[in-house]
């Protein structure tokens, strides 16, 4: 929540001075934070916001963009909503606004997505629409792998319409639905770096940037330390799983058996925790590390050979139950 406070502070700061672009904004905000209501049967814009903050900006629009003026209310909170809410009103001139923002249209119909001049706009009005969407109803979660910056929608048209608006911008948005609540996500660390730079979040997402950096590095750093041990864990099975069968196959062969296997099989015995390359320069003279295996994979092949001859155990009788074989 940290994150998304950070981001809201620094958008309801952005100062914009194109009146189109602040027009867009704001229909944004009135669409996706309240909607329409009857009050003494007269049409009034409402709008839930986050933060006084907010509240007053949508205020200054209102009054410099449109001449309304409107009211606003504090609902405190309780239940599972532990911050207060400010809501802004506009009854007197109501049905006019919501003409002039798009919120009605020609026939006095509430409009289920966004207007079509927002989505087809400029890209700073489109920019703008995103701002709009995200003061809302937006949260921003850390990086890492389930990082997402994410739109509450107040329906599906809304929602596609969202969409549609980060493809212009050239940013992969998806929309989804979860328990009947409509969603646009963005996941892509990437995309959502360039999502917020597009909506005015400069040093926001700085930080997040960097954030995502460092998480990044220690993920990596994670990863090759959980590879070097498990690759530690299994050359350290392999040569004890390895000394084990020879111990068997000289048991087995009783010095029967050609003085270079022999001369393998007691290199192995004598360093158990080297590997075969290792195990070839301490021969003498020295030998590769696949004269070494050739010769050890010899001796096993021929002890196994003896023992069945003989009715008894192989060299995998001393192998330890935890271990596999080699």
């Amino acid at each position: 929540m940290a994150l998304t406070a950070d981001v809201k502070d620094e958008l309801a700061r952005v100062e914009v001075s194109k009146t189109t672009v602040r027009a867009a904004e704001l229909a944004t905000i009135l669409r996706f934070s309240g909607g329409l209501h009857l009050i003494s049967s007269r049409i009034a814009v409402e709008s839930e916001l986050d933060t006084p903050e907010l509240a007053k900006r949508v205020r200054k629009d209102l009054a410099e963009l449109y001449g309304v003026r409107s009211e606003v209310s504090v609902i405190s909170a309780s239940g599972l909503r532990r911050t207060n809410l400010y809501l802004v009103r506009v009854v007197d001139g109501g049905e006019t606004l919501a003409r002039q923002t798009g919120l009605l249209d020609a026939r006095r119909r509430p409009i289920r997505g966004l207007p079509n001049r927002l989505t087809t706009g400029s890209r700073e009005e489109l920019a703008a629409v995103w701002r709009g969407a995200f003061l809302a109803h937006g949260s921003l979660t850390d990086p890492g792998r389930s990082a997402a910056l994410e739109v509450t929608c107040p329906g599906n048209e809304s929602a596609m319409a969202l969409v549609g608006a980060a493809g212009r911008l050239g940013i992969a948005a998806k929309a989804r639905e979860v328990r009947g609540v409509h969603r646009v996500v963005i996941r892509d660390g990437d995309a959502i770096g360039a999502m917020l730079r597009h909506m005015g979040a400069s040093e926001t997402v700085e930080s997040w940037e960097q954030l995502r950096q460092r998480r990044e590095v220690r993920a990596t750093a994670n990863r090759l330390v959980n590879f070097d041990d498990a690759n530690l864990r299994r050359s350290a099975q392999a040569a004890v799983a390895a000394c084990a069968r020879v111990e068997r196959a000289l048991e087995i062969l009783d010095g029967n058996l050609p003085d270079h296997l022999r001369y393998a099989g007691e290199l192995r015995l004598n360093f158990r925790d080297s590997s075969l390359d290792e195990l070839g320069h301490h021969a003498d003279p020295p030998m590769t590390k696949d004269a070494v295996a050739g010769r050890i994979r010899r001796l096993l092949a021929m002890a196994d050979k003896k023992a069945v001859e003989l009715g008894i155990e192989g060299t995998d009788a001393n192998l330890p139950p935890d271990l596999d074989d080699v």
